[in-house]
């Protein structure tokens, strides 16, 4: 993982830490989950604060997310709602962190002035064991503490403050009254400070947990559809009456699921031939041959006459994996007529043909799945599986890894979002 460390391909983009101050409040929020202090004088940290430093420090890299379910947080600034979450067990935890920064923006900038946030993001389960609990999860509660206990103070001086306005002669309660000017202290003038959290609870909407090997989850009006090795827990048995189940090896039904839905965005010349999406899947494919028949092969050197050179070289093998081809004869389709038919494409090759819908809620969701099902484009995969990107990652030649880190950093790391928009269609918010 060197190699990725240093093109910032993995925990890039984190907040360094090193202020004594924050890593004091950081500590206390460690005391309070009941784990060890870090010793560390510096380190970095995600949108939810996890670190990889003091995830290698305790030897556990799930001390922020126990048994992968009830994900806990810790917030030192709000520069944190600009990061991204590197490490976690559902896919819409960031979503949820957005969420709950962007409801809660004026109580958690008043608060990290002078303590940090931390708690757990609630489901109404406490162990996945099967789908069933999976499904059991409809929305999450935010429980939040502060390392100072200024979301205590603050609470009992407004009660002080209640009470000064409701109980007669309470303003001459001296104790009381010492009390309110000591904790003011502290907090301010909570009357303009607002430093409690008042939105906590959030839906649970479509996402991937890694439960299981990968549990897809969409969520439609009656219905749930859940996306899965069919040897999950519960597959099948779990609320049959309101859950439609699909073996994620099943292209064809997986397929129908998306397009009848909306989710997906179908091969049409007007967005094909401006993306270059399927140029890129095809170029994608042919460097994977390579590699898998030359893991030593220098693919970072090879230009287009190379590697059309190589493909006459190898021509059999190319026909034979069919996929190469396959690609060329869709360019060559849609050019010709604008669009393809797609019940004349076999299920297992749909997925090189689209994209997921741009403007559907569940757009990063349904791209992480197409990335999922089309394995050689390895920087899709990067993009929306980020998991799946680094397991396939260890399992690469080291000739094949340089290439591919170069290519991620020549290409995807230059603009973010402008290859997101060109590949995928994707627009920022």
């Amino acid at each position: 993982m060197k190699r990725l460390l240093e093109a910032e391909l993995i925990y890039g983009r984190l907040l360094d830490i090193s202020e004594p101050h924050l890593i004091a409040r950081y500590n206390k929020a460690l005391e309070g989950f009941g784990l060890r202090p870090t010793a560390l004088e510096r380190f970095s940290i995600d949108m939810t604060g996890f670190s990889p430093e003091i995830a290698e420090e305790l030897g556990d890299r799930d001390y922020l997310d126990p048994n992968r379910v009830n994900r806990r947080f810790i917030i030192l600034t709000p520069a944190q709602a600009e990061l991204p979450v590197v490490h976690t067990s559902f896919s819409n935890t960031a979503a949820l962190m957005h969420e709950f920064f962007n409801a809660n923006s004026r109580a958690i900038n008043a608060v990290t002035i002078k303590d940090a946030l931390y708690g757990e993001i609630e489901d109404s389960v406490s162990v996945i064991e099967d789908i069933d609990d999976l499904l059991s999860i409809n929305e999450v509660r935010f429980r939040v503490l502060s390392a100072e206990d200024m979301l205590g103070k603050a609470t009992e001086l407004r009660e002080l403050i209640d009470r000064l306005k409701k109980v007669p002669n309470a303003w001459a309660d001296d104790a009381m009254l010492e009390r309110m000017v000591e904790l003011a202290k502290t907090t301010g003038d909570i009357r303009q400070n607002a430093l409690v959290p008042e939105e906590l609870v959030f839906r649970h909407e479509a996402y991937w947990a890694n439960h299981f090997g990968g549990v897809y989850v969409f969520l439609d009006e009656k219905t749930t559809t859940v996306i899965c090795d069919p040897s999950v827990p519960g597959f099948r048995r779990s609320r049959p009456w309101q859950v439609s189940y699909i073996a994620i090896t099943d292209y064809a039904r997986i397929y129908d699921f998306l397009a009848t839905t909306s989710r997906l965005q179908l091969p049409q010349a007007s967005w094909v031939q401006e993306s270059g999406l399927f140029q890129h899947r095809a170029d994608m494919v042919v460097r994977g041959l390579i590699n898998e028949v030359d893991p030593n092969a220098d693919l970072m050197n090879a230009d287009r006459i190379w590697l059309q050179t190589w493909i006459h070289r190898n021509a059999a093998l190319v026909t034979r994996d069919g996929i190469y081809s396959f690609l060329q004869e869709m360019s060559r389709a849609i050019a010709a007529t604008g669009t393809i038919s797609m019940q004349e494409v076999a299920p297992e090759n749909r997925f090189l043909l689209v994209r997921a819908a741009p403007r559907h809620p569940d757009q990063w969701l349904v791209n992480r799945l197409i990335s999922q099902l089309t394995p050689r484009d390895f920087v899709s995969r990067f993009v929306f599986d980020k998991q799946g990107f680094y397991e396939s990652y260890e399992r690469y030649s080291e000739k094949f890894r340089e290439y591919v880190v170069a290519t991620l950093t020549d290409t995807y790391l230059r603009d973010k979002a402008a290859f997101r928009h060109k590949l995928y269609g994707l627009t920022e918010e």
